[in-house]
């Protein structure tokens, strides 16, 4: 397992490790990588943000590429389909200072793919070629790529995108085992990510889907071949999960985190939220936020009702500081230290 604490080089910029988070839309803001970044990911992303708007200096656009000097390595994601913009798009992302810029091929939300955008693309992957040459040659920062293994079971092109983007000058490329038609339903196809690292000359690998600990992440390494982890919805409520996953690949029990320990985090993420966002985008961002912290008790849903319906922010502040701590299920706690046999 040791192979998988070293750093990894994807094109000029050396990542401290191989666990990466993912762009999340309406998920990874600013607040949301704030409370990333004290836990060290080998690189986190901004969420996407679309070519168009990017290229026209939308102000929003540009607010939601804010961050922190503590954040990098950091990457911004693209969403676009039209090839004649991608590289000025690319070179905004570089001018504005990240570390890698990603082009997504992978959302798989009708708004996005009714354009030919997201996992639209995986119906024209030498048109993702095009794209990515553009961007790679606008830029001097690394170009990655994210996709689904294809728009569905009958049209799964992991092996030949890999290699068009590797021709085209991308230095890695996240494979989400999942389709396009499947959304989040279903468990991820893992065997798509070793499709893909078969498939693959010097392109690396990065992993995505079902990665929700230490586990699973070591799992997906030994069972795919990948280069690195992208944890998605792992993050949500564990911005320490990429401590996990490297104290489990080196052996170590897990942290056990109590429901006191999320708690504080969740008040510590109202906090960033409150610093960051006017109060009516913090009422309503901590409705589902709060529920990624506690969902770990018996009075979660009690707490859901009532921060649901919350329009102060000195009303979710006492919700979250009165939360009552007697009724946790421990059983989710329990640190899993098994062994993966099959990198031993």
């Amino acid at each position: 397992m040791k192979q998988y604490l070293a750093p990894i080089q994807i094109g000029s910029k050396k990542l401290p490790n191989r666990i990466f988070y993912a762009p999340l839309a309406g998920c990874s803001d600013f607040p949301f990588r704030k409370m990333s970044a004290q836990y060290k990911p080998g690189l986190m992303y901004c969420e996407m943000v679309k070519m168009d708007a990017l290229i026209r200096h939308d102000p929003h656009t540009y607010h939601i590429l804010d961050y922190a000097a503590n954040m990098h390595p950091i990457g911004g994601q693209l969403c676009g389909s039209k090839p004649s913009i991608a590289g000025q798009a690319a070179k905004i992302i570089e001018e504005l200072g990240f570390d890698i810029v990603d082009l997504n091929c992978g959302c798989p939300v009708d708004k996005i793919t009714k354009d030919g955008s997201g996992s639209g693309l995986l119906k024209t992957p030498e048109l993702i070629g095009e794209i990515v040459c553009n961007m790679v040659s606008a830029v001097k920062i690394p170009v990655t790529v994210k996709i689904r293994a294809g728009w569905d079971e009958q049209q799964i092109q992991v092996e030949n995108i890999v290699q068009i983007v590797e021709q085209a000058g991308a230095q890695a490329i996240c494979i989400h085992g999942r389709t396009r038609q499947q959304g989040y339903r279903g468990p991820a196809n893992w065997e798509y990510i070793k499709r893909g690292k078969l498939a693959a000359k010097s392109i690396k690998i990065i992993g995505n889907g079902d990665v929700l600990d230490g586990p699973s992440a070591a799992k997906m390494f030994c069972e795919t071949g990948c280069d690195a982890v992208l944890v998605a919805r792992g993050t949500l409520g564990q911005p320490w999960i990429v401590q996990d996953i490297l104290r489990y690949l080196e052996g170590k029990t897990a942290i056990c985190h109590s429901l006191e320990d999320c708690r504080q985090a969740l008040y510590q993420h109202f906090l960033e939220t409150l610093h960051y966002h006017p109060d009516q985008r913090v009422c309503i961002d901590m409705r589902r936020v709060g529920c990624w912290y506690l969902k770990k008790s018996s009075g979660t849903r009690l707490f859901r009702e009532l921060i649901s319906k919350a329009s102060d922010v000195e009303v979710i502040k006492n919700l979250i500081l009165d939360f009552p701590l007697g009724d946790s299920t421990e059983s989710e706690d329990i640190a899993q230290t098994q062994k993966v046999d099959c990198c031993a």
